[in-house]
This record gives C-alpha cells, structure tokens and sequence, in this order.
C-alpha cells in the first residue's frame, strides 16, 4: 500500500537542478556562477574556454561546470568536431582545393585606407588570391587622380575604386564624379557605401554595441567614436588599436553591412571580367 520502496535510486539528486550538457562552440555568451562574468566565447583549447566581455577583455576558464546561460546551469564541453563537406571562404564563395596563388592581374582594386584593405582582405582575401586580384590602399580618394596619371588604366588594367561616403553631395562623391568624365574613365568603376568610415560597415551587434555614435562635426570621427564608447582614445594609436579590436570581430560577411557586401562584390567582378 505504501508503494515502491523510498530509498531505492539516486535518492541523493532528487529534487537537485538539472545541469544541462552544452557544447562550447564560438560566440555563444555564457556568465561564470561564482563571479557573474559574461562573455562569448572566442575559443577552445587545451580543455580551456577563453571569453571575452562587452568591452574586449578576456578572461580564460576551464571547461565543465560553473557557468550559466539564460540563469540556468550549464556544463560546457568542448565543442563537437565538424561534418567534412563543402567549405566556404569568409566572403560565402566555396574553397577551392589545392590552388596555387596566382600571379597578380593587371586590374586591381583600390580602396581609401589601410582600414578598408584590412577588412577586404579578412573577408574576401581567400577569393581574390584564387583570381590574383591585389588590393591597394590610396590614403584618400582625393588622391585618385595622381595614380591614374602616374599608371592610366586601359582595356587590360582596370581599376576598381571603393570610397567612402559616397552619397549625393559629399566631397568623395564629387571627386569621383570628376573623375569618371575624365580621360580614365572607360576603365574605372567606383562605388561606394554610404557610411562616414569603412568601421561603420561593420554590423554594431557584431561588435557588441548597439549602435555606432553620433559625432558632432569637427571632431575626429574615429576619436569621437572611442570617446562615446568608453575605449581608449587619448593617445594617437588609440584608434588603431581600437579597429584591431573591431576587426578581429569579423569573421564572415554576415558581420558586414549589406551596402559594403555588394559593393566589393561589384568591383571584384569588374577586375576580373575576361578583356573582349
């Protein structure tokens, strides 16, 4: 009449909190019981989770349990292996197996700064070595026209141009207009994004803000961008050291604004096209 008998299993965890199994994979924010850190995790090695907070600091833990998602209890593991299947670059194009570097096409593509050349070539750098496409960095769009008279483009060497700022009535938009209906222009295609700096290009949620600044006019934009956010910004590589942050949180184009993605991929198919 009384039953089964009430010592009989795991007497001891009943009524305990069920610790879920959960595979530290990449990005997934998780907080640490004992001391409330939060942070996504950035990577897994030697049985060691590394997470990095809000602001880019990173604090190293061992895998198992003690960490929470949501307020509830987890146990980290490490990370299931991987399906082998088709692979893809950072840009989304497929791999190609086994491809020798190719050796460099006359066409090129031409960007602003060193900070929009870095970001390129995170993302698409896999696609444009298969084609053999270099990216140079002008140092500002105001200096176009000196290349162009020092090496003109022709039929075989076309010049893709990415520019900043490119809306109606900017500066950068008035020189590259000028530029397009001067004698170089058969072989040119600019685009552009409208963003202030190639940094806003960047998605705010994959850096981990919600949005990026305001910055009053005359203010150094990049500086007044660190000001607002609280990061470094006195001293001058401050702001260098702030984009490194930034880019090393790029891993894909999914991390990219939508009007840079299908800008580049407008001027890696102009450079590229077979000459007729």
């Amino acid at each position: 009449m009384y039953g089964s008998d009430v010592l009989a299993g795991d007497w001891r965890r009943r009524g305990a909190k069920q610790v879920r199994d959960i595979a530290a994979e990449r990005d997934l924010v998780v907080e640490v019981a004992h001391d409330g850190y939060c942070g996504a995790i950035t990577r897994v090695q030697g049985g060691n989770v590394e997470l990095e907070d809000g602001r880019g600091r990173k604090r190293v833990f061992p895998l198992g349990g003690g960490f929470m998602i949501d307020g509830e209890p987890v146990r980290l593991l490490p990370p299931r292996a991987q399906a082998q299947g088709p692979r893809r670059t950072a840009s989304g194009s497929f791999v190609v197996a086994d491809q020798r570097a190719r050796v460099a096409l006359p066409s090129r593509i031409l960007v602003e700064g060193k900070h929009d050349a870095e970001l390129v070539e995170k993302v698409w750098g896999a696609d444009l070595r298969v084609e053999g496409v270099a990216v140079e960095f002008l140092e500002g769009v105001d200096k176009l026209d000196d290349l162009l008279a020092a090496e003109p483009p022709n039929r075989q060497r076309r010049y893709g141009v990415l520019v900043d700022h490119l809306v109606k009535g900017s500066k950068e938009t008035r020189l590259a207009e000028a530029v397009l209906r001067g004698p170089h222009g058969k072989h040119l295609k600019i685009v552009g994004h409208p963003f202030i700096d190639v940094w806003q290009c960047v998605k705010p949620a994959s850096v981990g803000i919600r949005a990026w600044p305001e910055v009053p006019r005359g203010i150094d934009w990049k500086t007044g961008v660190c000001r607002a956010l609280g990061w470094p910004h006195a001293e001058q590589g401050d702001t260098g050291r702030a984009w490194q942050h930034i880019l090393g949180k790029v891993t894909t184009y999914r991390d990219l604004e939508p009007a840079l993605l299908g800008r580049v991929e407008e001027l890696i198919d102009f450079v590229t096209e077979p000459v007729a």
